[in-house]
């Protein structure tokens, strides 16, 4: 049953809380491979390529999971899709535990990453329906579950997994995500009014109207930005390491740079939260854009290691808050009832962006010998994801007022 509640209200702001602890709880299984991935390499003998196996289809997962538990969500909201995803979560880590070979593993994580999904999108999804002066900030807080479950759990597992091997330490996910997850989801059943979804409904139409597109037409030019954008977002944050190796800094530098982005892609997704709530979704997703287009630009000539500790923290600063802001632009746009499956297609795009960036970045450097060009392709899309943007601002600028009730 649907039940009242003021928006912006106390309980909105506990139900962020809850929503932000389940998110660093949830989102784990896509760091988890990460942390384990030399000790499986060890196991089952196998080489680089074959044992990043289980992280690319974790990612694969997570990608379609955005999209399918978000329709989950639409339909039956958020309690019983989360209940389904930690039970499926739960069961992935055991069966990757009982796995004989990589082929076995890479198909459970395929599974982990569908459950893992549920932490992300849908979580976002859900909150952007409890405010309307403050959905920037609250968006962009249940965002950073993603960085902070990464930052928080290979350093608490760290010892588990040197003592007792890569088993227990999924044995323990599996048992933290069930006594974690579902109690707090149970937490998450009360929903919007009808009252409260049909104002969102009129306003969200009122800004697709001056778009001149229909809410389908958006989600597939969103997509196609989300994918520009995160093409750009990949390269330093898939191939920093790699690329500090090559400049003879070595790996353990090139990962202090990588943890310098993800911090600073906290901040910057808190303070794009702010400034959303106040510009709206559009304006804070283009300005996004643009400063990573500036932070891309200055990997060109700085490669001393000083220029790239700064520049990895200023393209963390600039990129943290790209990604979030898609959700507001969607819940500014389209109907509020279809938000769980917009919002998780959008982000199943951005995923699908890292994931080209990912590899095209690498497939020029082999080419190429060099990351140069690698950072000029990265610039390239990321200025189809602002022509874009400049596009529906062009096109719609929606009212201050609108943006807020959407």
């Amino acid at each position: 049953m649907q039940l009242a509640h003021r928006l912006d209200s106390s309980y909105a702001w506990t139900r962020l809380a809850v929503t932000l602890a389940i998110a660093t709880v949830a989102n784990v299984g896509m760091w988890a491979v990460i942390v384990v991935m030399p000790a499986l390499e060890a196991e089952f003998q196998a080489d680089r390529a074959t044992a990043s196996m289980p992280y690319t289809l974790t990612m694969v997962g997570f990608a379609l999971g955005n999209l399918l538990i978000g329709r989950l969500v639409d339909r039956f909201g958020v309690t019983i899709a989360l209940i389904a995803a930690a039970l499926l979560s739960a069961a992935s880590y055991g069966l990757a535990m009982l796995a004989p070979d990589m082929v076995w593993l890479s198909a459970a994580h395929l599974l982990l990453g569908l459950g893992t999904a549920a932490g992300f999108g849908p979580l976002i999804a859900d909150i952007s329906h409890w405010f309307q002066r403050r959905r920037g900030i609250a968006v962009a807080l249940v965002a950073s579950g993603n960085y902070l479950s990464g930052a928080i759990w290979p350093t608490a597992l760290a010892d588990m997994l040197a003592d007792s091997g890569w088993r227990s330490v999924y044995a323990t996910l599996a048992l933290v995500t069930l006594v974690t997850v579902i109690p707090l989801s149970l937490i998450l059943r009360r929903r919007v009014s009808a009252a409260e979804q049909s104002a969102s409904a009129a306003a969200s139409a009122g800004n697709a109207a001056r778009s001149g597109l229909s809410a389908r037409q958006l989600q597939w030019v969103l997509g196609l930005a989300g994918i520009g954008c995160c093409i750009a977002m990949a390269m330093p944050q898939v191939h920093i390491v790699a690329y500090c190796v090559g400049l003879g800094y070595g790996p353990a530098v090139g990962a202090e740079m990588l943890s310098l982005m993800l911090l600073g892609g906290v901040v910057s997704r808190i303070i794009s939260g702010l400034v959303a709530d106040r510009f709206g979704g559009v304006k804070t997703l283009l300005v996004g854009s643009i400063l990573q287009c500036i932070a891309l630009f200055l990997y060109l000539p700085y490669d001393g290691m000083v220029s790239l500790y700064l520049v990895s923290a200023v393209f963390g600063l600039a990129q943290g808050g790209i990604v979030p802001s898609y959700a507001l632009v969607v819940r500014e746009y389209m109907p509020p009832h279809e938000a769980g499956a917009r919002v998780g297609f959008v982000m199943m795009m951005t995923i699908v962006g890292m994931a080209l960036g990912g590899w095209m970045s690498g497939w020029i450097y082999d080419v190429s010998g060099s990351y140069q060009l690698a950072f000029v392709n990265g610039i390239l899309w990321n200025g189809i994801n602002i022509i874009i943007m400049v596009l529906l601002l062009m096109r719609s600028r929606p009212a201050r007022r609108n943006a807020q009730m959407a």
